[in-house]
Formats: C-alpha cells, structure tokens, sequence
C-alpha cells in the first residue's frame, strides 16, 4: 500500500497539504518529523508531517516528498494540540504558527540559484540591466536572486532574469540552503602507524634534529595523557589544534611539518555551542515570615486551582518564591517554564537562577544566535532537557517533556503580546493554557496586574495570594509631583527638567547613589519644525513625523525604519529656523552631560541595545556602579532591581495618559507604578519626582498613593458601562491597500457584512491613529463580543466573512487579518 503524509507548510495557507512518500522512507516517517516538498511551480519548503495515511487524495495529482529530514519528530504531540489552538483563537493559520514557533535554523527554503551559461554568445548587444546581471554572473558564476538584486542595485529583478532565461544566457536551479551548521572544532590525533610504543621511540631519535617539532609531540604526548604507566592507551584525552599551538607556543608551520610526516592527523568534533555552565551552586536563600506566608499560600491554591496571581508590591522578594516554588517542581521531577517580557530583564534574572540551579537553566530568546536556538531545541527533545527554560514569549513554542510549573512574571506588561506577524498571541494566556495541556500549574506575578487578571483574581476563576510588605520592610518611595504647565509658565524649566529634580540629582550625585530618568521616546526629539511656517517633515511612507536622531545626525521613520537627511533649509518656505520640537531619550543625555560633566551617563531605549551584549553590558556597568545616571524607555520600568538607586525622575507623564486607547490609564498607572519601585532599595527610603502638566488627574493621586484597588475600580465601573474587557472580548478587523479610495470602499463593505451578522456589537470603520504604514493605508473596524457568547461561533462567522472579502475580485489586492485581545 502506498503512504501519504498531510503536511503543515511555513505559510498562511488555511489547510494541510497531501503528498506521497517514496518507498525507502515509508517506514521511517513519523507524525511530527520535518520532510522537504515542492509547493508551487518551483519552490521547495521544509514542513511537518501532520498526519500519515493511506488515502489517496482523488481530485489532483499529487507530488512526492523530496527529502525526510528527521529520524526522529522534533515536535512533540502536545505542540501540535497546542498550535491548534492557537491558530484557531487568534484567527490564523497553523502555517503561521509553524513560522514563529520554530528557529529558521530547522526551517529550509528554496533560494533559486542563477548559474552562468559560459557557452552563451548574443548577437546583438545586451539591453543594460541584463549585461549588469552578466557582467556579475561572469565573475562568480553561481549567485542567488536575492544576492543579484542586491549586488545590481535593480528593483523587480525577476523579468530580466526571466528574459535572460529566454536568451538561454543563464539557467536557473533550485537549491535548499541549510541554514543551521553544526559547530566543529579542530582536533589532533597520531596517525595509526604511530601508536606503538616501539615507532614512538623511534621517533624521538629521528625528530632530535628538529627541536620544534620535537617539543610539539611531547606536548602533544604529555596533554593527551597517551602514555601511560602500561603502555599506550587506546582511548588518549581529545585534544584540539587550538590548545595545542598555544600550549606549545608553536608556529603552524611547526604543526603542518608534523602532518606532512603523517605523525598527526587532524578530524573535525561537533561540539555543542550552548556552554555547560559548570559552577558551584548555592543553596537558595531562606524566605523571611512574609514570603513563607505568601509561598505557602500559593502552594494551598494550587490544591484547587490552575492559576494563581501572586500580587507583590514592588522589591517584596517576589523572584526569591519563584526560586522555591521552582525547586520543589523540579524535586518532583517536573520542567519549568519562566517567562519574562523584555530580553532586558533575563540578563539579571539569569545571575540569580544560575547561583542556584547552576547548568539545569536554559535560556531561550531572540538576542541568541539561530544556530544556538537550534541546539536547545534539539536538546528539550532529549530525556537530558532542560529543567528550567527562562525566556521571552517565544519559548512557550518550545518541546517539553514533563512541565510542571510555569510562571509569567510582570504579567501585565504587553510586550507579552505579539503585534505582527501573526500569530498575534498573548504569551500569559497561551502559557496558562499550555500548561493545561500538561496539567501543570501557572503562576502570574506583578505588583500591577492586568485588570482583565484582577478580575479573574477576584471572582475566583484564579487564586490570588497577595505580598503588601516590601524585602526587609523598607518603605515604598516617597513620589513627590512636579506642576511643569505652572514652571513652564513662569519660564523656570531648565529644558525638560524641573528645578526640584535637579537639586535632588545634585544631592543624590554628591551621596555617591544613583539616578535613572524615565521618558517614552526613543531619538533626540520626536519632530522637527520649521519656527517661520509650521512645516513638519514627514515619512513618505507612513502618516508620522520624523524623529530627529542627533548620533546619527539623521531623520528616522520609527514605523518603518526608513531614514532621511537633515534638510538644511525648510523645502515649504525656505526658511533656515528649523527648530527641535519635544525630546526623547537622546536629547535628555545630551542635556544631562552639559548639566552634570562629572557624572557618567548611559542611555537604554532601543538604538542602544541592539544586540544581546549591549544589554548586558548597560546593566552590568550601573549594578556595579560605574554609571551615576541610567535614562531609558520603558525598558528600565521592567522589574530590574538595583541597590543604589535614590533617585526616579518621571520627565513627563502626560504623553502616556492622553494616548487614545481605552487601557492609556491602566498603562500609565503600571508604569509609573514600575518606575518608581525602582527607587530605593536595599537601605533606604527612595524619591520618585513625577514631572506632569495634569497634576490633578486622578491616576497621579493613585500612582502617589500605589492604590491599584481605586484605579481598578474606576476602570471597572467605566468599561462595564463601554462594554471593554473584561466583560467584553475585543477583535480588531484591520485592512490595508496602498489605493485609498479602494480601502475605504472595501471597508464599508466588510463592516456591512460584520454589522448583518454581529448587529450593534461592530464599531467604523475609522482610522487608526497612524493611518498609513509601508505605504499601506490603513483601516480598522473593532467586535465587541460578551465574554459568555460561544466564542467558537463567532469565529466561524469571523473566518467566513474574511473569505468571503478576499475571495471578491475588486477586493483582491485587500489585506485582511484579526487582532484578537489586542493590547
């Protein structure tokens, strides 16, 4: 009988794929193993096998598998349970999943190849684009499209290399690349001839008239351990070509003497690149009464609940319960799972975890190399897996065996949800039901939790043990606001600082502690514009003006990433007074160092940490005290926990409480809230100076007296009445086209079509703030649906009227997906 398998393809495709398999692979092919398909005129992707079956699909012909990839499946089954059911509660494809859940190291795809065709001789002389492609062609005769286009500097490539085709002056081949290489390293062995004791001794004699060589074998001899008391092992130390020459101190060419006299021969050993980390553990350390109380608290709502919202006030110790919970799960032969939401916080986190479980503590995100992604994936197939797995969101995609516990930590920050592309899930809400899945317990922590985790909290859907007293019964900050509208006023701001902040910097500076300052903008300052005529410069891609980063001395689109000059004189009215508007991260340190010379600075918004040990670095250098002042984005908001910060400056809180979305209060409570817990820790009291122009909002009385319950219930009563989570589910419908007209006809239809099924519930279409991103315009219809309507149905009617939209020919150029519990 003749095998098929259903396969998952890496692309928004809404089905399985069936193709046959060879013979010689139809016994070794699993549910879950990776096999290589041609898919369309000439691409070839690597999917998953989802299924294996004997039923011949009737209404098409179907292809073969090309390669099997895998011996053994590097999904597991809960992964594919899983997947489904991400796919089908955000409104995706499970080719989308596969996308993102996967390191692009276990995911090959076809590059079309062009070879040079050397025979080839035009009689007439070539258009230019095409002797462009030749002339490159000729000097490296293989090259991929990709690396042509870039190489010509050509747009739209494909119609010269297809005319090229024609003329039979190149030919075309598809190649799999291979993204993932094991890593290898050079080591030394003697050749077979040489291990006997009798031809050893001989060599000695004749290498007497080559010291070098002479000192290189008996260094060889002396690391490997290969003589011993009784003679010549069979299985000496490996030892790498490296360690050799430097040991020695000796030259390759001393090296190359010794092979060339087939003394030595050289192999290549794969080697893992995730480094064990062999360090002496320590025991954790003890809880004191509160954290016991709240520890064992959590342990007794385990008894009878799947979630549990640990609610601690800021530097309570929190991580310290984590670290025993965790201990206990492992004790019971269980895995962990520990999330965090900004790579920012793991390099702190990592230090305390690794002090006391040591090599048993995985680490999984983004800032890592594909190839070191790779190789803890393969190492959680394994009965060797990791314990402990702390990471981004990313990680709730990778194979567990045996998972016990999972804990979300500051589980109300919306970096946990994934904006684009889809899947656009929720890390906290994927995690607690993957954990289901292996009936395993999950833990939220957070001194501000999410109004939609509180409720659930406090209705009982989850438990809820709460930790009031901060580590050692230091006092919350003292959070002191600042009128800047009424110093604007009387012109006694030193650009974006107040007076009180800079006497309090001084005295901080002069008592050798700390300062961070906190502002939402990234770049020198959030627009430029021209004082004689109002002209603001715009990208040409979005709808947003142009951030002016100074380092860079250029012009940034922080939507698309497109950069522009600095214009010298404003194109409207040519006028030479361009001046800076607002100010971002950028401005703050320029102004800080003309402010305070003596004092080191460091920034940490996105331009500054780029990569995994720029991170690292920022943090390490103001734990240890090397940096008087840190300024940041909301990355310094995130739980990091330092010793001498005294100081908290709030610039401006006004930019995150007038951002139009019904969760702007929650936000800016959560975040001035995190800010300020950064200010003194570990022996004293710390101040919080909050700068803002709307000194009698309500949420700023609340930040000053951390009263979450009052900010929660105001925001209750008002989203009962709207008809916003928790007691409603939001979807966000949004369509994209690049013709404006088109979109908005496009949009009355869908909304017509979604108001005949869901009635009042569909709200627009309208613009949302930014209208125009990549040159896509944007539009954006919002269902509100109860929270106890079968979600299932309104999913059917959600996909129907997607397909519906796309399936219409006037509409073919429309992009449509869902959002569903956006952020």
């Amino acid at each position: 009988m003749k095998k098929f398998v259903d396969v998952i393809l890496p692309l928004p495709l809404p089905r399985c794929f069936t193709y046959s398999l060879p013979e010689e692979w139809a016994d070794e092919v699993q549910m879950g193993c990776r096999v290589v398909v041609p898919f369309g005129r000439k691409k070839y992707y690597t999917a998953i096998v989802r299924n294996v079956h004997y039923c011949e699909p009737m209404d098409y012909e179907v292809k073969e598998v090309s390669t099997l990839l895998d011996a053994r499946p590097i999904l597991l089954p809960e992964q594919f349970k899983f997947w489904e059911w991400l796919a089908d509660y955000y409104l995706c494809t499970q080719g989308d999943v596969y996308k993102a859940a996967l390191p692009s190291g276990l995911k090959l795809e076809s590059e079309t190849m062009v070879e040079y065709n050397p025979d080839f001789e035009s009689e007439f002389r070539l258009p230019e684009r095409e002797q462009k492609i030749l002339d490159l062609l000729s000097a490296e005769p293989e090259q991929c499209v990709t690396k042509l286009e870039k190489d010509t500097g050509l747009k739209n490539i494909l119609p010269v290399i297809k005319s090229l085709l024609d003329k039979e002056a190149i030919f075309v081949k598809e190649e799999l690349r291979r993204t993932y290489k094991p890593k290898t390293e050079t080591r030394v062995r003697l050749t077979d001839e040489m291990r006997n004791e009798k031809r050893l001794q001989e060599l000695f004699d004749e290498l007497a008239r080559a010291p070098k060589q002479l000192d290189l074998l008996m260094k060889y001899i002396e690391l490997s351990g290969i003589l011993g008391g009784d003679g010549l092992k069979s299985f000496p130390k490996e030892v790498t070509k490296k360690e050799l020459l430097l040991r020695a101190s000796a030259s390759p060419a001393v090296f190359n003497g010794l092979a060339d006299k087939h003394i030595f021969e050289v192999y290549q050993q794969e080697i893992g690149r995730l480094h064990a980390v062999v360090r002496d553990t320590l025991p954790s350390n003890p809880l004191n009464e509160h954290q016991q109380a709240a520890h064992d608290e959590i342990v007794q709502c385990f008894q009878s609940k799947n979630v549990c919202l640990l609610h601690g006030v800021t530097a309570s110790g929190k991580t310290e319960i984590y670290i025993h919970l965790i201990e206990e799960a492992i004790r019971q032969g269980k895995q962990v799972l520990y999330l965090l939401p900004e790579i920012a916080l793991t390099t702190q986190i990592t230090e305390r975890l690794q002090r006391v479980f040591g090599d048993r503590l995985g680490i999984y995100h983004s800032k890592f190399p594909d190839a070191e992604r790779v190789e803890i994936w393969q190492k959680q197939l394994t009965e060797k897996g990791y314990d402990i797995i702390l990471g981004v969101r990313s990680s709730v995609f990778l194979p567990f065996r045996n998972l016990g516990l999972v804990i979300v930590d500051e589980e109300h920050e919306n970096t946990y949800k994934q904006q684009d592309p889809a899947p656009r899930y929720h890390a906290r809400n994927a995690a607690i039901i993957l954990a289901s899945m292996y009936g395993a317990k999950t833990l939220l922590g957070t001194a501000t939790p999410s109004i939609e985790t509180w409720h659930n909290a406090s209705s009982g859907k989850y438990g809820l043990v709460e930790l009031k007293e901060r580590y050692k019964e230091i006092q919350l900050p003292e959070i002191i606001p600042v009128d800047i509208h009424e110093l604007h006023r009387k012109k006694r701001m030193n650009g974006p600082f107040s007076p009180l902040l800079l006497q309090y910097i001084h005295e901080t500076l002069a008592q050798k502690e700390q300062v961070i300052l906190f502002q939402n903008r990234r770049g020198f300052a959030p627009m430029i514009e021209c004082n004689t005529c109002g002209w603001v410069p715009k990208c040409k891609n979005c709808d947003v003006s142009l951030t002016f980063h100074k380092g860079l001395n250029q012009l940034t689109c922080h939507y698309c990433g497109y950069t522009y000059q600095l214009p010298r004189v404003c194109p409207a009215c040519e006028g030479t007074d361009l001046r800076n508007r607002g100010f971002g991260t950028e401005k703050i340190e320029d102004d800080i160092k003309a402010l305070f010379p003596e004092a080191t600075v460091a920034r940490m918004d996105l331009d500054t940490t780029r990569t995994r040990s720029a991170y690292e670095r920022i943090i390490a250098d103001f734990e240890q005290g090397k940096t008087d002042i840190l300024i940041g984005t909301q990355m310094v908001s995130k739980g990091l926990d330092f010793d001498h910060v005294s100081v908290v400056g709030i610039l401006n809180a006004d930019t995150m409480l007038n951002y139009p979305d019904f969760r702007s209060y929650e936000r800016a409570f959560q975040l001035m809230a995190q800010v300020s817990g950064r200010a003194g820790r570990k022996n004293k009291r710390g101040r919080v100076i909050l700068q803002t122009k709307s000194i009698d909002h309500p949420i700023i009385e609340q930040v000053i007296h951390n009263d979450f319950e009052q900010m929660v219930a105001g925001q209750l009563a008002e989203r009962q009445i709207f008809h916003y989570p928790p007691y409603y589910r939001l979807v966000y419908v949004y369509l994209k086209n690049r013709n404006e007209q088109l979109l908005d006809l496009m949009a009355q239809t869908m909304s017509g079509k979604l108001r005949a099924v869901f009635g009042n519930r569909v709200l627009g279409p309208d613009k949302p703030p930014v209208a125009r991103i990549q040159t896509l315009f944007i539009r954006k219809i919002i269902v509100k649906i109860e929270y106890n309507a079968p979600m299932a149905r309104a999913r059917e009617l959600l996909v129907q009227v997607q397909k519906e939209m796309v399936s219409e020919d006037r509409f073919k150029s429309l992009i449509v997906y869902y959002d569903v519990d956006p952020m």
